[in-house]
């Protein structure tokens, strides 16, 4: 059938020549690595690094240096996602700095200055991100997020440019470099093109040269660094003895690399989010297949600091709590910490109760407040597994750990379950457990428990920086993984012949004496479809009037694959395509020299979409001239 877009929705700014087939594959040969030297930015919920390799030597990975002002117990390479903006919102610091002056700061100065930590979450959790979405900082005042993102990348480009250099002989230009930004596999669109963004505004590189930016899938990034890991380099909680008499040797021992063909997926456990991919090694190249779309949420550590903080509200009252907040931000922002620290030595078989110090700030402002002591009011609130100690501290016992613990956990495993019931995921035989919260004695022994009789459960040893060597490996060689998954039906609106008995009657246009269905979804691609690296969607449009400018086209995504118009329930519209034409002249002149002056209204742009890289790419061509056309693709703009 001839189809052309739904007047309706797109001002008639398009008419589709016949749809091109299905996608098709295009071979690429493997080319060498254009840049000198690749690094990865690993920006997480909770902490971030960064990692860099030079091209000449590709095995060797290195981690940042540790910084100034290191955290008593937290012995790795990344430093806390935390940024202080001055009052009239200049960069201050980042990281411990960050953290260490917030602290220092008068009470009264402290109000003034915003400090942001976790704000990583915000991306994931704004349903209708845009350039202008905002963030509230510890103290209440906001600005805008792509700001506070740039800052942030602005500073570990300075650090780590600074890095490469005094590691490199040979003098380094800006587009030597390669960047790799890391993010959750189960953001959508519009959250990756916001990381990109501010790339941009960072100065990371020149939106011109927009492949010197790799945006990373984080369990993709881990499970490229996983299929590469020796026995000595991981943890196998099923080696330690079982005696229920099922395994009396240990379980076996993990193959010193994978056989061909296997299955495993990568359970990327971090601050903010829980994410989930399944992956096969593809022999003999060593190449990684996707064979089921990434899932997860928002199940990561911070559930229990989120918990700790319930329990707060429980014990002295939400709306202390918030007071508490607003009046005294850098004495909240020490408790959290003090309750960070004292979380990440939690272990199921500890006995003995865990010690948070209430800062004095709080005991004081509390009884100035409320009119009673911390000590009364843990008293009344019946809390019994919350106890008060004569130094000023809060006592966890081990029940009110497992408690904090216990939700976050359950709907981890509870993902993981839901995920190994697929039809594509049985049949696995290893699971990683990678990111920060993987480092946790509690979520290791309830998934070893829950999960354990079903696959062999992995931990790589250096489990924090797993997601950082893999993004290097990735930027390295992007080709690597050859087949993804879709994660939504994306198409556009079009209009068919219209079929009496077929197609609703609220459908129906006339149009120069012809019926039409409007709003029919022509699909691009479907969910969960399986999309190889180089494989394209083509479609061909139309303008509409002579001396067009631009030919502007809505794209509509499903989690469904059973949407038949664009209007169904499920169906929104999450993006455009902008086709820019070129100037009328250049096509005049060329298409009055074959004599032929309609050639003008038949003018046929060709778009050719991706959907199998890490994110949606479009570029375009105009048939008459053979000239690449400007296109762009935008899921920021709702």
């Amino acid at each position: 059938p001839s189809s052309s877009p739904s007047p309706s929705r797109n001002d008639c700014s398009i008419a589709p020549l016949t749809p091109s087939p299905s996608p098709r594959t295009e071979l690429r040969p493997r080319v060498a690595c254009p840049f000198s030297v690749v690094v990865a930015i690993d920006f997480g919920t909770t902490s971030s690094g960064y990692a860099f390799s030079f091209t000449e030597d590709p095995d060797a990975i290195h981690m940042m240096r540790r910084w100034e002002g290191g955290d008593p117990g937290v012995a790795n390479q990344k430093s806390p996602t935390c940024l202080l903006l001055t009052p009239d919102l200049r960069f201050h610091s980042f990281g411990f700095a960050a953290r260490d002056s917030y602290h220092d700061l008068d009470p009264e100065e402290a109000r003034l200055w915003l400090y942001f930590d976790k704000f990583k979450m915000k991306i994931h959790s704004t349903s209708d991100l845009t350039m202008v979405t905002e963030l509230e900082s510890v103290s209440g005042r906001r600005v805008r997020a792509i700001e506070v993102f740039a800052h942030a990348l602005r500073f570990f480009r300075e650090h780590a440019l600074k890095e490469v250099k005094d590691q490199s002989s040979s003098v380094l230009e800006g587009n030597d470099v390669r960047w790799v930004i890391t993010v959750p596999a189960v953001w959508r669109q519009p959250a990756k093109q916001f990381m990109r963004e501010a790339a941009y505004l960072a100065g990371l590189v020149s939106p011109d040269s927009p492949e010197q930016l790799l945006i990373a899938l984080e369990p993709e990034a881990a499970s490229i660094y996983c299929r590469k890991l020796r026995l000595h380099q991981v943890i196998d909680l099923s080696q330690r003895p079982i005696t229920n008499g099922l395994d009396l040797d240990g379980s076996r021992p993990f193959d010193s690399s994978f056989r061909q063909g296997d299955k495993y997926i990568v359970a990327d456990c971090g601050g903010g989010t829980v994410d989930l991919t399944v992956h096969q090694i593809e022999q003999p190249q060593g190449t990684l297949k996707e064979l089921y779309k990434a899932s997860g949420g928002p199940y990561g550590a911070v559930g229990v600091d989120l918990a700790f903080e319930a329990m707060l509200c429980q014990i002295f009252g939400a709306d202390f709590i918030e007071t508490f907040k607003v009046k005294r931000p850098a004495a909240w922002v020490d408790l959290t910490i003090a309750f960070e620290a004292r979380k990440r030595t939690a272990s199921p078989g500890r006995a003995s109760a865990l010690n948070i110090s209430l800062p004095f700030s709080f005991i004081d402002f509390y009884k100035r407040h409320c009119g009673q002591s911390v000590e009364t009011a843990l008293r009344k609130s019946n809390m019994n597994i919350v106890k008060w100690s004569s130094q000023g501290m809060l006592r966890l016992t081990t029940e009110a750990m497992n408690e904090l613990f216990q939700p976050t956990i359950s709907n981890i495993i509870k993902h993981i379950e839901n995920l190994m019931q697929k039809e594509e995921v049985k049949g696995v035989r290893f699971l990683f457990l990678v990111g920060g919260f993987a480092e946790s004695p509690m979520l290791q022994r309830a998934v070893q428990n829950a999960l354990g009789q079903h696959c062999r459960i992995i931990i790589p040893q250096d489990v924090g920086l797993t997601i950082l060597k893999g993004a290097v490996l990735f930027g390295l060689d992007p080709t690597v993984v050859r087949v993804r998954r879709c994660p939504l039906t994306y198409g556009v609106g079009v209009l068919n012949r219209f079929v009496e008995g077929h197609h609703p009657r609220d459908k129906l246009l006339i149009k120069d004496g012809r019926e039409w269905c409007t709003d029919i979804l022509d699909r691009f691609v479907s969910v969960d479809q399986s999309v190889a690296l180089g494989e394209v969607v083509r479609r061909s449009y139309t303008p509409a009037r002579v001396g067009q400018r631009k030919i502007i086209i809505n794209i509509y995504c499903s989690s469904t694959d059973d949407v038949v118009y664009i209007t169904d329930p499920g169906v929104r519209k999450c993006g455009a395509i902008t086709l820019d034409l070129p100037e009328p002249g250049a096509v005049a002149a060329s298409s009055s020299s074959n004599g032929n002056g309609a050639a003008f209204e038949r003018r046929e742009i060709r778009a050719t979409m991706q959907f199998g890289d890490t994110e949606i790419k479009v570029t375009a061509v105009d048939v008459l001239t053979g000239r690449q056309v400007r296109a762009s693709i935008d899921f920021l703009s709702n």
